[in-house]
Protein backbone atom coordinates (compact mmCIF):
# COMPACT_ATOMS: atom_id res chain seq x y z
CA UNK A 1 0.00 0.00 0.00
CA UNK A 2 1.17 3.57 -1.24
CA UNK A 3 0.69 4.81 2.79
CA UNK A 4 1.71 8.80 1.45
CA UNK A 5 -0.56 8.55 -0.71
CA UNK A 6 -3.82 7.55 1.49
CA UNK A 7 -2.17 9.88 4.11
CA UNK A 8 -2.37 12.71 1.94
CA UNK A 9 -6.10 12.27 0.81
CA UNK A 10 -6.84 11.82 4.57
CA UNK A 11 -5.21 15.51 4.60
CA UNK A 12 -8.60 17.26 4.91
CA UNK A 13 -9.94 15.05 7.82
CA UNK A 14 -6.78 15.13 10.17
CA UNK A 15 -6.88 18.61 10.10
CA UNK A 16 -11.14 18.70 10.66
CA UNK A 17 -9.69 16.22 13.71
CA UNK A 18 -6.99 18.48 14.49
CA UNK A 19 -9.73 21.52 14.76
CA UNK A 20 -12.19 19.75 16.53
CA UNK A 21 -9.68 18.59 19.32
CA UNK A 22 -7.92 21.73 19.29
CA UNK A 23 -11.85 23.46 20.63
CA UNK A 24 -12.18 20.96 23.41
CA UNK A 25 -8.64 21.56 25.45
CA UNK A 26 -8.63 19.62 28.70
CA UNK A 27 -5.65 19.05 31.45
CA UNK A 28 -3.47 16.50 32.91
CA UNK A 29 -5.90 12.94 33.44
CA UNK A 30 -9.13 14.81 33.52
CA UNK A 31 -9.97 14.63 29.93
CA UNK A 32 -13.26 13.16 29.13
CA UNK A 33 -14.27 15.23 26.40
CA UNK A 34 -11.03 14.25 24.43
CA UNK A 35 -11.52 10.58 25.51
CA UNK A 36 -14.90 10.45 24.08
CA UNK A 37 -14.05 12.37 20.92
CA UNK A 38 -11.25 9.75 20.22
CA UNK A 39 -13.68 6.82 20.97
CA UNK A 40 -16.21 8.04 18.90
CA UNK A 41 -13.79 7.69 15.75
CA UNK A 42 -12.23 4.88 16.61
CA UNK A 43 -15.99 3.35 17.17
CA UNK A 44 -16.70 4.66 13.21
CA UNK A 45 -13.73 2.56 12.30
CA UNK A 46 -14.55 -0.04 14.11
CA UNK A 47 -11.19 -0.89 15.58
CA UNK A 48 -11.56 -2.57 19.51
CA UNK A 49 -10.26 -0.25 22.59
CA UNK A 50 -10.26 0.07 25.87
CA UNK A 51 -10.76 3.41 27.91
CA UNK A 52 -10.46 4.82 31.29
CA UNK A 53 -6.99 4.05 31.42
CA UNK A 54 -4.85 6.57 33.48
CA UNK A 55 -8.13 8.89 33.81
CA UNK A 56 -9.22 9.21 30.98
CA UNK A 57 -6.37 7.52 28.54
CA UNK A 58 -7.34 5.28 25.21
CA UNK A 59 -5.78 1.65 24.19
CA UNK A 60 -7.16 0.19 20.55
CA UNK A 61 -5.85 -2.59 19.32
CA UNK A 62 -5.73 -3.37 15.62
CA UNK A 63 -5.45 -6.59 14.79
CA UNK A 64 -3.63 -8.46 11.47
CA UNK A 65 -3.39 -11.48 10.09
CA UNK A 66 -1.34 -12.62 13.14
CA UNK A 67 -2.05 -11.19 16.45
CA UNK A 68 1.59 -10.90 17.77
CA UNK A 69 3.99 -9.02 17.39
CA UNK A 70 2.61 -6.23 18.23
CA UNK A 71 4.05 -2.59 17.05
CA UNK A 72 2.70 -0.02 19.63
CA UNK A 73 2.15 3.74 18.88
CA UNK A 74 1.80 6.44 21.23
CA UNK A 75 -0.15 9.89 21.16
CA UNK A 76 -0.74 12.12 23.93
CA UNK A 77 -3.61 14.20 23.46
CA UNK A 78 -3.83 16.56 26.75
CA UNK A 79 -3.45 20.28 26.71
CA UNK A 80 -2.07 22.92 28.82
CA UNK A 81 -3.86 25.61 31.76
CA UNK A 82 -3.20 28.73 29.57
CA UNK A 83 -5.78 30.87 28.04
CA UNK A 84 -5.67 31.22 24.30
CA UNK A 85 -4.65 34.13 22.38
CA UNK A 86 -4.14 32.80 18.57
CA UNK A 87 -7.18 34.78 17.12
CA UNK A 88 -7.79 31.10 15.08
CA UNK A 89 -11.27 30.57 14.29
CA UNK A 90 -11.18 27.18 16.10
CA UNK A 91 -9.54 28.52 18.98
CA UNK A 92 -10.61 27.51 22.48
CA UNK A 93 -12.70 29.14 25.13
CA UNK A 94 -12.66 27.51 27.56
CA UNK A 95 -9.73 28.82 29.53
CA UNK A 96 -7.17 25.89 28.35
CA UNK A 97 -5.24 25.91 25.49
CA UNK A 98 -3.29 23.13 23.06
CA UNK A 99 -0.29 25.26 23.45
CA UNK A 100 1.80 21.99 22.80
CA UNK A 101 0.92 20.04 19.67
CA UNK A 102 -1.40 17.55 21.73
CA UNK A 103 -4.48 18.04 19.30
CA UNK A 104 -2.40 17.34 16.08
CA UNK A 105 -0.68 14.62 17.98
CA UNK A 106 -3.86 12.88 18.48
CA UNK A 107 -5.27 13.77 15.47
CA UNK A 108 -2.58 11.89 13.46
CA UNK A 109 -2.60 9.03 15.85
CA UNK A 110 -6.43 8.45 14.54
CA UNK A 111 -5.49 8.60 11.23
CA UNK A 112 -2.54 6.65 11.38
CA UNK A 113 -5.23 3.91 12.79
CA UNK A 114 -7.34 4.65 9.62
CA UNK A 115 -4.67 4.28 7.19
CA UNK A 116 -3.23 1.37 8.80
CA UNK A 117 -6.89 -0.18 9.14
CA UNK A 118 -7.25 -0.34 5.13
CA UNK A 119 -3.79 -2.35 4.83
CA UNK A 120 -5.14 -4.82 7.87
CA UNK A 121 -5.36 -7.82 5.51
CA UNK A 122 -1.56 -7.64 5.03
CA UNK A 123 -0.50 -7.05 8.59
CA UNK A 124 2.06 -9.37 9.69
CA UNK A 125 0.93 -8.79 13.35
CA UNK A 126 -1.05 -5.73 15.77
CA UNK A 127 -0.59 -2.23 16.01
CA UNK A 128 -1.24 -0.72 19.48
CA UNK A 129 -2.46 2.59 19.47
CA UNK A 130 -1.95 4.67 22.70
CA UNK A 131 -3.87 7.64 23.51
CA UNK A 132 -2.79 9.79 26.64
CA UNK A 133 -3.80 12.51 28.50
CA UNK A 134 -1.69 13.37 31.75
CA UNK A 135 1.70 13.88 29.30
CA UNK A 136 2.43 17.66 30.65
CA UNK A 137 2.51 16.55 34.44
CA UNK A 138 -0.31 16.31 37.16
CA UNK A 139 -0.53 18.33 40.14
CA UNK A 140 -1.43 15.16 42.41
CA UNK A 141 1.36 12.53 41.48
CA UNK A 142 2.66 10.91 38.02
CA UNK A 143 1.45 11.98 34.77
CA UNK A 144 -0.51 9.87 32.20
CA UNK A 145 2.03 7.35 30.96
CA UNK A 146 3.06 6.24 34.86
CA UNK A 147 -1.05 5.76 35.02
CA UNK A 148 -1.64 4.19 31.98
CA UNK A 149 0.83 1.61 31.97
CA UNK A 150 -0.09 1.07 35.82
CA UNK A 151 -3.27 0.42 34.69
CA UNK A 152 -2.60 -1.82 32.57
CA UNK A 153 -2.52 -0.10 28.92
CA UNK A 154 0.99 -1.88 27.76
CA UNK A 155 -0.80 -5.60 29.24
CA UNK A 156 -2.39 -8.28 27.08
CA UNK A 157 -1.05 -7.84 24.47
CA UNK A 158 2.39 -6.33 25.80
CA UNK A 159 4.00 -4.40 23.02
CA UNK A 160 7.25 -5.40 21.34
CA UNK A 161 8.53 -1.91 19.70
CA UNK A 162 6.97 1.10 19.65
CA UNK A 163 7.25 4.93 17.97
CA UNK A 164 6.05 8.36 19.30
CA UNK A 165 6.98 11.65 18.05
CA UNK A 166 6.27 15.22 18.87
CA UNK A 167 5.82 18.51 16.43
CA UNK A 168 6.29 22.13 16.71
CA UNK A 169 9.49 23.51 17.73
CA UNK A 170 11.65 22.15 19.98
CA UNK A 171 14.72 21.97 17.61
CA UNK A 172 14.94 25.46 15.84
CA UNK A 173 17.12 23.81 12.94
CA UNK A 174 14.25 22.46 11.51
CA UNK A 175 11.81 22.93 9.26
CA UNK A 176 8.29 21.94 8.10
CA UNK A 177 8.69 19.09 6.25
CA UNK A 178 11.60 17.42 7.56
CA UNK A 179 12.40 14.49 9.96
CA UNK A 180 14.38 14.79 13.20
CA UNK A 181 15.97 11.56 14.31
CA UNK A 182 18.30 10.30 17.43
CA UNK A 183 19.91 7.45 18.27
CA UNK A 184 20.31 7.05 22.19
CA UNK A 185 19.40 10.08 24.50
CA UNK A 186 17.19 12.61 22.69
CA UNK A 187 15.46 14.50 26.33
CA UNK A 188 16.48 14.73 29.83
CA UNK A 189 14.92 13.44 32.84
CA UNK A 190 12.24 15.42 34.66
CA UNK A 191 12.45 15.64 38.04
CA UNK A 192 11.71 17.60 41.32
CA UNK A 193 13.84 17.58 44.26
CA UNK A 194 12.91 20.07 47.59
CA UNK A 195 15.23 20.71 50.36
CA UNK A 196 13.60 21.81 54.10
CA UNK A 197 15.87 23.65 55.67
CA UNK A 198 15.51 23.24 59.49
CA UNK A 199 17.24 25.45 62.07
CA UNK A 200 16.00 27.67 65.08
CA UNK A 201 14.31 31.42 64.33
CA UNK A 202 15.22 34.41 66.07
CA UNK A 203 14.43 37.70 66.59
CA UNK A 204 16.63 39.78 63.57
CA UNK A 205 17.98 42.34 66.00
CA UNK A 206 19.42 38.89 68.12
CA UNK A 207 21.32 36.70 65.11
CA UNK A 208 23.55 35.08 67.58
CA UNK A 209 20.41 33.07 69.26
CA UNK A 210 19.18 31.86 65.86
CA UNK A 211 20.28 28.75 63.86
CA UNK A 212 19.65 31.03 60.71
CA UNK A 213 18.20 28.78 57.52
CA UNK A 214 18.55 31.62 55.51
CA UNK A 215 22.00 31.61 55.39
CA UNK A 216 22.10 28.47 55.52
CA UNK A 217 19.92 28.09 52.34
CA UNK A 218 22.56 30.76 50.46
CA UNK A 219 25.22 28.67 51.47
CA UNK A 220 23.35 25.33 50.06
CA UNK A 221 22.38 27.09 46.60
CA UNK A 222 26.12 28.24 46.12
CA UNK A 223 27.53 25.07 46.87
CA UNK A 224 24.54 22.62 44.65
CA UNK A 225 26.10 25.13 41.47
CA UNK A 226 29.35 22.96 41.71
CA UNK A 227 28.21 19.35 41.74
CA UNK A 228 27.23 20.36 37.63
CA UNK A 229 30.60 22.57 37.25
CA UNK A 230 33.13 20.19 39.40
CA UNK A 231 31.80 16.68 39.92
CA UNK A 232 29.93 15.86 36.58
CA UNK A 233 31.75 15.59 33.12
CA UNK A 234 31.87 18.34 30.88
CA UNK A 235 30.86 16.78 28.25
CA UNK A 236 27.61 14.78 29.64
CA UNK A 237 24.10 17.36 29.34
CA UNK A 238 23.58 17.95 32.76
CA UNK A 239 21.35 20.81 34.52
CA UNK A 240 20.29 21.16 38.07
CA UNK A 241 17.92 24.32 38.61
CA UNK A 242 16.54 26.06 41.49
CA UNK A 243 13.08 27.26 40.95
CA UNK A 244 11.39 28.04 44.22
CA UNK A 245 12.77 29.67 47.58
CA UNK A 246 10.33 30.53 50.53
CA UNK A 247 11.07 31.55 54.24
CA UNK A 248 10.11 33.96 56.62
CA UNK A 249 7.09 35.68 57.64
CA UNK A 250 8.98 39.34 58.82
CA UNK A 251 11.52 41.24 57.78
CA UNK A 252 12.90 41.70 61.39
CA UNK A 253 12.50 37.73 61.87
CA UNK A 254 14.87 34.72 61.36
CA UNK A 255 12.98 31.90 60.72
CA UNK A 256 13.20 28.34 61.52
CA UNK A 257 12.82 26.94 58.38
CA UNK A 258 13.48 27.28 54.72
CA UNK A 259 12.06 25.51 51.85
CA UNK A 260 14.37 25.08 48.35
CA UNK A 261 12.93 23.27 45.39
CA UNK A 262 14.79 22.37 42.20
CA UNK A 263 14.55 20.36 38.79
CA UNK A 264 17.65 18.11 37.62
CA UNK A 265 17.71 17.09 33.94
CA UNK A 266 20.20 14.59 32.63
CA UNK A 267 20.74 12.20 29.87
CA UNK A 268 21.27 8.76 31.32
CA UNK A 269 20.06 7.18 34.52
CA UNK A 270 23.11 6.77 36.17
CA UNK A 271 23.92 10.94 36.18
CA UNK A 272 20.42 10.91 37.08
CA UNK A 273 21.00 8.93 40.31
CA UNK A 274 24.06 10.49 41.30
CA UNK A 275 22.81 14.06 41.38
CA UNK A 276 19.81 12.97 43.36
CA UNK A 277 22.57 11.57 45.76
CA UNK A 278 24.71 14.05 45.63
CA UNK A 279 22.57 17.01 45.68
CA UNK A 280 21.26 15.80 49.53
CA UNK A 281 24.86 15.01 50.34
CA UNK A 282 26.39 18.67 49.68
CA UNK A 283 22.90 20.11 51.10
CA UNK A 284 23.48 17.91 54.46
CA UNK A 285 26.74 18.72 54.83
CA UNK A 286 26.36 22.43 54.65
CA UNK A 287 23.29 22.61 57.06
CA UNK A 288 25.15 20.22 59.50
CA UNK A 289 28.23 22.60 59.41
CA UNK A 290 26.27 25.73 59.90
CA UNK A 291 24.47 23.98 63.35
CA UNK A 292 21.10 23.05 60.81
CA UNK A 293 19.79 19.80 59.27
CA UNK A 294 17.46 19.41 55.89
CA UNK A 295 14.73 16.55 55.21
CA UNK A 296 15.18 16.11 51.55
CA UNK A 297 12.73 14.59 48.84
CA UNK A 298 13.43 13.10 45.85
CA UNK A 299 10.31 12.91 42.78
CA UNK A 300 11.31 9.89 41.50
CA UNK A 301 7.75 9.67 39.62
CA UNK A 302 9.05 12.10 37.19
CA UNK A 303 9.80 10.62 33.74
CA UNK A 304 13.76 9.12 33.34
CA UNK A 305 16.08 10.28 30.37
CA UNK A 306 14.40 9.55 26.64
CA UNK A 307 16.79 7.21 25.50
CA UNK A 308 16.06 5.75 21.68
CA UNK A 309 17.04 1.78 20.56
CA UNK A 310 19.43 2.26 17.56
CA UNK A 311 17.40 -0.19 15.98
CA UNK A 312 14.45 1.11 16.02
CA UNK A 313 15.51 4.69 15.36
CA UNK A 314 17.07 3.27 11.89
CA UNK A 315 13.81 1.71 11.39
CA UNK A 316 11.83 5.14 11.53
CA UNK A 317 14.87 6.85 9.45
CA UNK A 318 14.13 4.05 6.57
CA UNK A 319 10.15 4.98 6.82
CA UNK A 320 10.73 8.57 6.75
CA UNK A 321 12.87 8.30 3.70
CA UNK A 322 10.61 6.55 1.88
CA UNK A 323 7.99 9.39 2.40
CA UNK A 324 9.71 13.11 2.40
CA UNK A 325 12.84 11.57 0.54
CA UNK A 326 16.14 10.72 2.17
CA UNK A 327 17.25 15.25 1.83
CA UNK A 328 14.45 15.72 4.48
CA UNK A 329 15.43 12.97 7.10
CA UNK A 330 18.06 14.56 9.22
CA UNK A 331 19.78 13.21 12.80
CA UNK A 332 19.38 15.74 15.50
CA UNK A 333 22.79 17.03 16.76
CA UNK A 334 21.75 17.88 20.02
CA UNK A 335 19.71 16.64 22.42
CA UNK A 336 16.45 18.61 24.34
CA UNK A 337 16.84 19.19 28.21
CA UNK A 338 13.28 19.32 28.14
CA UNK A 339 11.59 15.95 29.15
CA UNK A 340 8.75 14.05 28.14
CA UNK A 341 7.02 10.61 29.81
CA UNK A 342 7.02 8.93 26.66
CA UNK A 343 10.06 7.74 28.45
CA UNK A 344 8.07 5.43 30.76
CA UNK A 345 6.47 3.67 28.11
CA UNK A 346 10.28 3.31 26.43
CA UNK A 347 11.53 1.15 29.10
CA UNK A 348 9.07 -1.08 28.53
CA UNK A 349 9.39 -1.77 24.87
CA UNK A 350 12.56 -0.58 22.66
CA UNK A 351 11.11 2.11 20.25
CA UNK A 352 12.22 5.86 19.06
CA UNK A 353 10.98 8.99 19.49
CA UNK A 354 11.14 11.54 16.51
CA UNK A 355 10.35 14.73 15.85
CA UNK A 356 7.97 16.02 13.05
CA UNK A 357 8.90 20.06 12.72
CA UNK A 358 5.46 22.49 12.86
CA UNK A 359 6.01 25.99 13.23
CA UNK A 360 6.52 27.70 10.10
CA UNK A 361 8.36 31.08 10.40
CA UNK A 362 6.61 32.43 6.71
CA UNK A 363 3.37 31.51 8.01
CA UNK A 364 3.91 33.72 11.24
CA UNK A 365 4.29 30.44 13.50
CA UNK A 366 6.94 31.32 15.82
CA UNK A 367 5.87 31.54 19.50
CA UNK A 368 7.38 28.57 21.23
CA UNK A 369 5.41 25.85 22.83
CA UNK A 370 3.59 26.49 26.17
CA UNK A 371 2.98 30.21 24.66
CA UNK A 372 -0.80 31.55 25.00
CA UNK A 373 -0.19 32.50 20.72
CA UNK A 374 1.41 29.00 19.42
CA UNK A 375 0.14 27.50 16.54
CA UNK A 376 1.24 24.83 13.67
CA UNK A 377 1.65 24.40 10.18
CA UNK A 378 -1.34 21.97 9.23
CA UNK A 379 0.48 21.36 6.24
CA UNK A 380 2.49 18.69 7.66
CA UNK A 381 -0.20 16.74 9.27
CA UNK A 382 -0.36 14.10 6.84
CA UNK A 383 3.33 12.92 7.39
CA UNK A 384 3.47 12.01 11.09
CA UNK A 385 0.43 9.19 10.28
CA UNK A 386 2.22 8.41 6.94
CA UNK A 387 5.64 7.78 8.78
CA UNK A 388 3.84 5.80 11.50
CA UNK A 389 2.06 3.69 9.33
CA UNK A 390 5.01 2.51 6.94
CA UNK A 391 7.09 2.13 10.07
CA UNK A 392 4.91 -0.21 11.62
CA UNK A 393 4.05 -2.11 8.48
CA UNK A 394 7.92 -2.71 7.19
CA UNK A 395 8.70 -3.60 10.45
CA UNK A 396 5.79 -5.84 11.54
CA UNK A 397 7.00 -7.33 7.91
CA UNK A 398 10.39 -7.95 8.71
CA UNK A 399 9.53 -10.29 12.10
CA UNK A 400 7.39 -12.12 10.35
Amino acid sequence: MDFRAEAKKMHQTIVKWRRDLHRIPETGVNTPQTEAYVCAELDKMGIPYRKGLGGHGVAALLEGKRKKPVFAIRADMDGLPIKEETGLPFASTNGCMHACGHDAHAAMGLATAKILLEAKNELEGSVLFIFQPGEEGCPDGPGGAKRMLDDGAFDNPAPDAMAGFHTGSIWKDFVPGEIGYRPGGIMACMDRFEILVKGVGSHGAYPHGSVDTISIAGQIITELQTIVSREVDPLEPTVVSLGEIHAGTAFNIIPGECRISGTVRALNQATREFLARRIEEVASGVASSMRGSIEFKYGWEGPAPVVNDPVMTEELRLAAEKIVGAEKVREISRPSMGGEDIAFFLEKAPGTFFFLPGCNEAKGQTWPHHNSRFDIDEDILWIGPAVLATMAFDWLKKQA
